[in-house]
């Protein structure tokens, strides 16, 4: 018999209330923003006279500016409320997604996309708090439903982005800013205005609780994880050589996995053998496959494959990471969000371009060697916080089981604050 309590059956994540489907709806358009853009990377690099690091600051801005303003999300939604904050972050995508589109120069669309990624950052720190705070099911399917969001977002966008790229590299921006102003519609007329928390957040708190060790391990952890992710993400394009079709079928395969692995095979996965090891062992076989991008490059089926499989080991890491950061960390759970987006995003946001460049100087297999020991050293720091993940599994399974009243874990969570504050004083 396993060591490792089982998940004790829930109801489905999937019976929810029409807000929580808006919301969701909205996720699934904004997390396609991730991949829409890598089937187009090869024809704004030549239509654009545009080196491949400079295209991959489509990445870096978007990305770097969605960490830093994770900073502030907490503060603003905290004013305005959580629902007005939706539809802020949102107005924002459609606007700058549509301003890329209509660009004619790289260096505008990069531009635009550091906008996109201000908007994103509003939208994505506040629709977890809301699919959490609002969805039937408990957290753990709360979660669930978010990364299914996230996985076919992510399986969507390389879809669309080959399909419209193939038009015309606008297309995709265009497309972006079309469904979300669906998405925004809907979140206008389903979701419920929310009232303003009683605390007003500042804009510190999310820098604050990163003195906490587990937050801060788990972000570190998922920066190191990041950084090999967005550097198959966003330089992986180049080497294949393929046409944007081509690549949108590809990236659509790794989506897919993504999808198919946060729903099903990281819960499966961590049931038997629990948070810790399952992290371990997940990051371990990510790493090995970024380390065989990098051995075979120059070999278009292998690197295809490789690319592709990968989804699978990004899909439970998604899922399983999500719900430790949320269990373990002795904050509100916006201001958790916001810390560890600001770490993790900050990864994601500079590998791409470091990628392309470190390519241009020292051929192209360097980076990818650089992202599977990025993704190693990720198990080495997570590993320093082996016990937080033992206790996020016992709440986790107490919650589930219905043993542990929030009161009860809000209390515990506040204590070990409050430790963890005393011994950085001393």
């Amino acid at each position: 018999m396993s060591a490792h309590p089982s998940t004790p059956s829930t109801p489905s994540p999937f019976k929810q209330p029409k807000a929580v489907w808006a919301v969701a709806f909205a996720c699934v358009i904004s997390f396609m923003g991730i991949g829409l853009v890598d089937p187009i990377l090869p024809s704004l690099s030549a239509q654009l006279h545009a080196t491949p690091s400079q295209v991959s600051l489509l990445f870096t801005s978007y990305l770097v500016v969605t960490a830093v303003a994770m900073l502030v999300t907490g503060f603003v939604s905290s004013r305005i409320g959580a629902k007005r904050t939706l539809v802020a972050g949102l107005v924002l995508i459609v606007v700058f997604s549509a301003a890329a589109g209509a660009s004619g120069s790289i260096d505008g669309i990069v531009g635009f996309r550091a906008g996109w990624g201000l908007g994103n950052a509003l939208f994505i720190a506040t629709s977890l708090a809301v699919i959490v705070g609002s969805a039937s099911g408990g957290f753990a399917g709360a979660i669930i439903l978010y990364e299914t969001a996230l996985g076919i977002g992510i399986a969507i966008g390389p879809l669309l982005g080959g399909e419209l790229g193939g038009i015309s590299w606008r297309g995709p921006f265009f497309g972006v800013a079309v469904l979300m102003t669906i998405a925004l519609i809907a979140t206008i007329v389903l979701v419920q205005p929310t009232p303003t928390p009683a605390r007003r957040a500042g804009v510190a708190d999310p820098v604050k609780a990163l003195r906490h060790r587990g937050l801060l391990t788990m972000g570190l952890t998922a920066l190191c994880y990041n950084w090999g992710f967005f550097t198959v993400l966003g330089y992986a394009p180049f080497p294949m050589d393929l046409g944007t079709h081509e690549l949108g079928y590809v990236f659509t395969g790794w989506g897919l996995l993504v999808a198919f692995f946060s729903v099903f095979g990281a819960p499966w996965l961590q049931a038997r053998l629990g948070i810790a090891r399952s992290l371990y062992l997940n990051l371990a076989l990510f790493a090995l496959d970024i380390l065989v991008i990098g051995v075979f490059t120059d070999s278009k089926v292998a690197l295809i494959a490789a690319v592709i499989v990968a989804g699978a080991f990004i899909g439970i890491n998604n899922t399983i990471t999500t719900q430790a950061v949320m269990t373990v960390a002795p904050v509100e759970r916006p201001v958790a969000s916001a810390a560890y987006g600001f770490v993790r995003f900050i990864g994601g946001g500079l590998a791409p371009y470091a990628a392309g460049k470190l390519a241009e100087h020292h051929g192209v297999h360097l980076p990818f060697y650089i992202g599977a020991a990025a993704v190693a050293l990720g198990i080495g720091v997570l590993a320093t916080g082996h016990s937080l993940l033992a206790e996020a599994e016992r709440v986790q399974a107490a919650e589930a089981a219905g043993h542990t009243p929030a009161e009860e874990r809000r209390e515990s969570l506040e204590k070990q604050a409050l430790a963890e504050d005393l011994g950085s004083a001393g």
